[in-house]
């Protein structure tokens, strides 16, 4: 299993948004993570697709774009335009989930699909055929450096579970509490991509050095 890293930038320095993107492309990540929250579907407001847009010529490591916002319907062409390569969104924020998914194909963009802590694995099983990646929260979704919830690591076995008998093709992401630590569980567990905000930002060493050693620890 190649495991992926995918830093966070909602944990960068919110005036040098450009510098620490760039840092975290030198620095060997996989993809750049951008976590868009809209103050009504999770307690939080961060980015718009201005920002994405504005960092977007920084670098070529794809933007992994996490809609955490009520009608996401009628942002992922934007986002998509801005320089989003890979969009998820939640069913817990959308009715028309199978369409959601294909506007964004449309769009040009990769489709993924979140799920809560309290969401079962069921809510999204039925478009499990359609995704590019299924992001399992293992934390609840809002702020960062929260603890990882680990009850969460029976939903990444289920969903692998899903993925091999059925033979899907999907990435296994997990966000939340992310660290040293935890990566190896989560991969143990089926996970292909680790999230992870504070643990990157926070490192003595700085933020490649954090990627190698949450690679290295995800690697066994």
């Amino acid at each position: 299993m190649i495991v992926r890293i995918a830093p966070s930038i909602l944990a960068a320095n919110f005036g040098a948004f450009a510098d620490d993107t760039k840092k975290l492309a030198d620095g060997g990540a996989d993809y750049i993570h951008i976590d868009v929250m809209d103050g009504h579907f999770v307690p939080n407001i961060t980015f718009g697709p201005a920002l994405v847009k504005a960092i977007r010529p920084v670098c070529t490591v794809p933007f992994d774009v996490h809609l955490m916002i009520e009608r996401p319907e009628e942002y992922v062409e934007l986002f998509a335009e801005a320089g989003g390569n890979l969009l998820t969104v939640h069913p817990e924020a959308t009715v028309h989930l199978h369409r959601l998914i294909s506007v964004i194909k449309g769009a040009g963009a990769k489709a993924g699909v979140a799920i809560n802590p309290a969401t079962s694995v069921a809510a999204i099983e039925w478009v499990l055929g359609m995704v590019d990646r299924v992001l399992v929260m293992t934390v609840n979704p809002g702020f960062g450096g929260q603890a990882f919830i680990p009850e969460m690591l029976d939903k990444v076995r289920e969903i692998d579970n899903l993925r091999q008998s059925k033979q899907y093709r999907f990435e296994i992401g997990v966000d939340g509490g992310i660290s040293e630590a935890t990566a190896p569980l989560a991969v143990a567990a089926g996970a292909d991509v680790l999230i992870a905000g504070n643990s990157v930002f926070t490192h003595p060493q700085g933020p490649a050095t954090a990627i190698h050693a949450l690679r290295t620890a995800a690697n066994g």
